[in-house]
């Protein structure tokens, strides 16, 4: 086996966390940093034109090309299951919406984990820290960080409409979705630079590397980590990972900081010996800590697509119908960066409620000026729009759990959408607050005609045979190395984020939240990981 070498922390996965991870930590000149990357350098030209998202999915360049167990509440269906493969994770590969969620998901998670370092009084300056926002440094915005936030670059007629038909249904048009309600309807703020992705190597990784005390590892993946009986008990000393052909070793004298993200950490940790006993027993792995926890939890925003034909107003569909029209798309962005190959994927979002019992917005829409079957089918051949609705706060779990006894094989990823009569009733409920919202005066003109699920589903129970006909994920995976209290069964860290019954290892990343949070996941990663480096770097983990 190959040494890698000995360092002060060892960062496993460089995407989203370990990138701000390893910007932090390289600060302090005598602290030395390894960071192991699965995947190759972000020199992928579609990672960074936005649009590129689209060639970056189901590549195994960089995604994963991870698949879903087939789904009960989907209809048994399986899914593709997007997660970056590359420096920056999935933020190489993401919506690029830059989102923190509502007041409420982290005074939960502070109720939750009994520490207050986790409120949204307490978050905020953290959020704020790491953020370069277009308007400046303001009571909710922070400037100078490495996290840019920006405008969006266009606007569509159609998207506009749906603003005011939104609007006229009681959904109140904001400006701002991070201020800690974000309920209302708007255009997303994107984490873009002049019309180029700013993903979180970009951000955080390219003045790091310049210090000289950050070493990074592509192309190496990690088979498990280095677990030994210390002087108060189990403690991680390193990992065993593979690249180039060869077997690898890297020791870490202070900690290993496991930001594999909410498929690969609890994976890595069910492959050291962390995790339900039964399931390592069942693959021949020794159980070093029963943690029932590990892999369980799993969270994620389903995501109804809805579409509808449109008249008399243009949308993506049209413009992509001829070579004519996608050269002037791309000319525009050759030249000014705009146009729609700067989008996001999703340009007009909206939160609102599913009912009137709900104290706080529990639906998220992500509207675009497109429509396609699935995602990788070509657009349709006629004007149309989708408006796609998730329920923010699903009470459906589901698990990561390993597929076999080799660590370089896919776990297996079961969902459970749609498993809850409460999550059935929501989708349900949000299938007919969009057509409410299509029926409004304002997109009338536009002669608006629901074409998927299709107006023949009517009924509870046809809305939620069509929810499991047309659902599929919008890649917010969480939970699955919950945080809480020690004691918690399936807690899997403190709320400092150590590991339970482990020295000297941490996770950081989405797998961490014990409950998703009402909007995307990216942003909310980086604070993790701010919160993260805080508690190492001003030793407040007591």
């Amino acid at each position: 086996m190959e040494v890698a070498g000995k360092y002060d922390y060892v960062i496993v996965g460089a995407g989203t966390a370990g990138c701000v991870l390893a910007n932090r930590l390289t600060r302090d000149p005598n602290v030395s940093v390894l960071l192991i990357e699965a995947g190759a350098k972000d020199d992928y030209i579609w990672i960074h034109i936005p649009v590129g998202y689209l060639y970056c999915i189901n590549n195994p360049r960089t995604d994963w090309l991870y698949r879903t167990e087939a789904d009960i509440g989907l209809n048994n269906r399986s899914l593709i299951y997007p997660r970056g493969k590359v420096l920056g994770g999935s933020s190489s590969i993401n919506g690029m919406i830059y989102m923190r969620g509502q007041a409420r998901d982290y005074d939960q998670w502070a109720a939750l984990t009994g520490d207050d370092h986790w409120r949204w009084e307490n978050v905020l300056p953290v959020f704020k820290k790491s953020e370069d926002h277009y308007n400046g440094a303001t009571a909710f915005h922070g400037a100078g960080g490495e996290w840019r936030v920006e405008k969006q670059r266009l606007s569509w007629q159609i998207l506009d409409a749906f603003r005011d038909a939104a609007a006229e249904t009681g959904i109140p048009k904001v400006d701002d979705f991070n201020q800690g309600d974000n309920e209302g309807v708007g255009y997303f703020d994107v984490n873009q630079k002049r019309g180029i992705r700013w993903n979180a190597s970009k951000a955080f990784l390219r003045t790091a590397v310049r210090r000289g005390n950050l070493e990074i590892m592509t192309g190496c993946h990690v088979k498990r980590l280095q677990i030994n009986d210390g002087a108060q008990g189990k403690e991680c000393n390193g990992v065993e990972f593979t690249g180039g052909g060869k077997e690898w070793s890297a020791e870490a004298t202070k900690e290993v900081l496991l930001c594999a993200g909410a498929v690969g950490s609890p994976h890595i940790l069910q492959f050291s010996g962390i995790g339900p006993a039964a399931l390592l027993q069942q693959h021949q792995i020794p159980v070093l800590v029963d943690a029932p926890g590990v892999g369980e939890n799993l969270q994620d925003h389903l995501q109804i697509r809805m579409g509808f034909k449109v008249k008399g107003v243009k949308t993506l569909n049209m413009m992509t119908s001829t070579w004519l029209g996608k050269m002037k798309i791309g000319l525009e962005y050759m030249w000014s960066r705009s146009g729609p190959m700067s989008m996001a994927p999703s340009q007009l979002g909206a939160f609102a409620k599913s009912d009137a019992s709900q104290k706080t917005a529990n639906l998220e829409y992500h509207v675009q000026p497109l429509s396609l079957e699935k995602f990788g089918d070509p657009l349709h051949n006629f004007p149309a729009f989708t408006a796609s609705v998730c329920n923010l706060r699903p009470t459906s779990r589901g698990h990561i759990r390993l597929a076999s006894g080799d660590p370089l094989a896919a776990p297996k990823i079961t969902l459970n959408y749609l498993a809850t009569e409460a999550d059935r009733k929501v989708a349900a409920a949000s299938v007919l607050l969009t057509r409410k919202i299509a029926a409004a005066p304002a997109l009338q003109k536009y002669a608006p005609e629901e074409f998927l699920p299709g107006l023949k589903f009517q009924t509870e129970a046809e809305l939620i045979r069509a929810a499991g006909d047309v659902g599929t994920t919008i890649f917010h995976p969480v939970g699955t190395c919950m945080m809480g209290k020690v004691g918690d069964k399936l807690a899997v860290v403190d709320s400092k984020l150590r590991v339970i019954g482990v020295n000297k290892l941490r996770v950081v990343d989405a797998s961490i939240m014990p409950t998703i949070t009402s909007g995307n996941t990216n942003s909310p990663t980086v604070m993790i990981a701010e919160m993260a480096a805080k508690f190492i770097l001003e030793k407040t983990d007591k």
